[in-house]
């Protein structure tokens, strides 16, 4: 509502028109707060499904962003929103905020790229006595339908990690003691459970089971948006909470964290053989140009198809359950979308060198790979299938050990493994990791099984630990940080050598880590990976280009394109001139087929009678060339381009449709966007 009210009054009045608003001025609400709860309710917000694929894929980087992300220009896909009335622009041209408004951010379903215990999500899962409650107590009176509207005031101290921590902080004693057992047992207990902490001795029981009472310490901590109930008796803390909430034990596991650092740092466990870990970024762009190909189709909601993975594995020798990783989370972060190809936001506006830092953030959240499953891809099941492990609290033990121990030093990893089980907090994830099995229908895993497979197996694949000494069976590895770990564990961005790109030779180009994904994306149609490993390297050949003019590409946007990458060598640059020149035109003349006749005066009299003479081309050969029937209009032009030979059809030139250009349709008009005014 406070975004609408601060748009200008034209602006304000475009909305209304152009949504067809109905405004009723006998109302004692103001025109804003009237449109503000039409819009609020808007079926595009809650069910996105109707929305383009780069739209939505838009739609849920604002929304990881907290509401609010500065793009350097307005991407195409952010038109729809614009004109549904769902987000705002703010700023000038070369700077430019997308905003979300509050009420839309919390209407939001989860997605696979989020955390599914985050506040957000959570509220977003929430039943309506649940919001309505949470914005009450925000409020300060009962609230009133539209809910999102009311849980506005909530998410100002909700979303905002110091609000909330202040917000922890004036728990009374009772409610602060609860809230620690529940983060305790791994910050997810049942009814039951709840109120044996909470030492009621009132059990209303229903028809699924125990309810907790409306005036005991779980309401009081639910109300405030501290604990969330889930349907249809568990109690989670959020993930946010959770962390403010765990920081007080942190002074408990001091003692054994110092035991097991002097062991690390008094002994020498340097392996005999290490295999040290690389940059991720090469391969998964690598992987997004494989999948722009031709023939390769996956579908956004649906798991990457096994045969895709195995030969993306295969083609830049990485293990099939890495690159599975990797193109998980690469779908997450919207880098196989077709929005990547814009630079104006993210994914499209990353360097190559801050990749890893984003594969890293989407993996950390959770939602699109979990180790607890047998099949860790969770696209893989069916939507209402996708009930999240506790795999997401292990992953904060972990990175916390990892952070504590490895400085630069080797750490056994059965060191590290002790470390984790005499962890206070194992007990209850192991509760709650079989409680997960039962309700998903999956066999039970051990939790100490399930960061094993964290560390020997996702976080390498991240580029953030070396193993050595493999060969000797889990007792013997040994595990290190990189400097890239180092950084993504203390929420840095790692550093880079700021290379850029360059041509090795004539057609061999070597990607530096300061080019953007949206650039190398643009050239992907005519160049070939040669290798992704720790760097990245593309062939520019006279045979890929040769492709790209057949399919349409003009040679000077091919020019324009690779030059915003690096300087052309002086070899590349005249075979593109070469290219560009046509050398001569033939024009197509639709037949099916073709009448042999070698009497020059039957011919005559055929082309000539009026009965006949509508059923053949003039002029016909010998003036021309034949074609076989298995040959169309596409197919030839597209080898004759090749030559250097143009076909015409209906005095148009005939570009091959087998790989159109990006952007070349007509975009549809959309009206001006609303923006808010900066304050003085």
């Amino acid at each position: 509502m406070d975004v609408l009210a601060a748009l200008p009054a034209p602006e304000l009045a475009k909305i209304i028109g152009r949504l067809g608003i109905k405004v009723d001025p006998a109302k004692r609400l103001e025109p804003a707060a009237q449109v503000a709860r039409v819009l609020v309710t808007h079926p595009d917000v809650r069910d996105p499904a109707r929305l383009p694929t780069a739209t939505l894929e838009l739609l849920h980087r604002i929304a990881e962003a907290r509401g609010s992300l500065v793009v350097a220009s307005v991407p195409p896909a952010a038109d729809p929103l614009v004109a549904r009335g769902i987000i705002y622009l703010r700023g000038h041209k070369a700077n430019v905020e997308l905003v979300l408004p509050i009420a839309f951010l919390l209407r939001l379903r989860p997605w696979e790229g989020e955390d599914p215990r985050g506040i957000r999500a959570l509220l977003a899962q929430a039943s309506t006595e649940t919001a309505t409650a949470i914005a009450s107590h925000y409020l300060g009176r009962p609230a009133t339908p539209p809910i999102g509207l009311s849980l506005e005031q909530a998410w100002e101290t909700l979303g905002d990690p110091t609000a909330l921590e202040a917000e922890v902080k004036k728990l009374s004693t009772t409610e602060r003691r609860v809230l620690e057992g529940v983060e305790r047992e791994g910050g997810e207990v049942d009814t039951e459970e709840l109120l044996e902490l909470e030492r009621e001795p009132l059990r209303l029981r229903t028809a699924t089971g125990a309810t907790p009472s409306r005036r005991g310490v779980g309401f009081s901590l639910e109300r405030r948006g501290l604990l969330v109930p889930v349907h249809p008796n568990r109690h989670i803390v959020p993930t946010e909470v959770s962390r403010i909430v765990g920081a007080a034990s942190q002074r408990e596991r001091e003692e054994r964290r110092l035991q097991v650092k002097t062991f690390v740092i008094e002994g020498d466990h340097a392996p005999r053989r290490a295999r040290f870990a690389t940059d991720p970024g090469p391969v998964v762009l690598a992987a997004a140009l494989a999948f722009r190909e031709p023939g390769t189709d996956v579908r956004p909601t649906i798991g990457t198809p096994r045969s895709l993975v195995q030969k993306l594995a295969t083609r830049f020798g990485r293990d099939p359950s890495h690159m599975a990783l990797l193109i998980a989370l690469s779908r997450a972060t919207g880098l196989w979308d077709p929005s990547a190809m814009n630079a104006g936001g993210p994914p499209g506006i990353c360097q190559l060198s801050e990749l890893a830092r984003l594969l890293f953030l989407a993996w950390r959240r959770g939602g699109a790979w979990d180790e607890a499953r047998a099949d860790p891809e969770v696209l893989r099941l069916p939507a209402d299938n996708r009930d999240p492990s506790p795999v997401g609290v292990l992953r904060d033990m972990v990175t916390e050990a990892l952070r504590d121990l490895g400085e630069e030093r080797w750490v056994p990893w059965r060191s590290l493994e002790g470390y984790l089980a005499s962890d206070q907090r194992i007990p209850g994830l192991a509760r709650l990791f079989r409680r997960w099995a039962e309700r998903a229908g999956v066999e039970e895993v051990d939790p100490i099984r399930v960061a094993r497979r964290i560390v020997l197996e996702s976080l390498p694949c991240l580029g953030l630990l070396d193993l050595g000494n493999e060969e000797g069976g889990d007792t013997g590895v040994a595990l290190r940080l990189t400097a890239r770990g180092r950084a993504l564990l203390a929420d840095k961005h790692p550093t880079s050598d700021s290379a850029r790109s360059t041509f090795v030779d004539a057609n061999l180009l070597r990607v530096g880590s300061t080019t953007t994904v949206a650039t190398l994306l643009g050239v992907g149609a005519f160049v070939e990976v040669a290798r992704a490993q720790e760097v990245l390297e593309l062939v520019v050949a006279p045979q890929t280009l040769a492709k790209a003019l057949a399919a349409g590409f003009e040679a000077d946007l091919l020019r324009q394109r690779m030059e915003a990458i690096a300087p052309l060598p002086d070899a590349l640059a005249r075979t593109l001139v070469q290219a560009s020149i046509v050398v001569g035109r033939a024009t197509f003349v639709a037949a099916t087929g073709f009448l042999w006749v070698e009497d020059g005066n039957v011919r005559e009299l055929l082309r000539t009678r009026r009965a006949t003479a509508d059923l053949f081309v003039d002029p016909s050969p010998p003036a021309g060339l034949l074609l076989s029937p298995s040959v169309d209009l596409e197919r030839l032009a597209r080898r004759a381009r090749t030559v250097g030979v143009e076909i015409l059809y209906e005095g148009q030139v005939v570009r091959a449709r087998t790989m159109p250009p990006p952007g070349t349709g007509p975009q549809p008009r959309i009206p001006a966007p609303a923006r808010i005014p900066r304050e003085k």
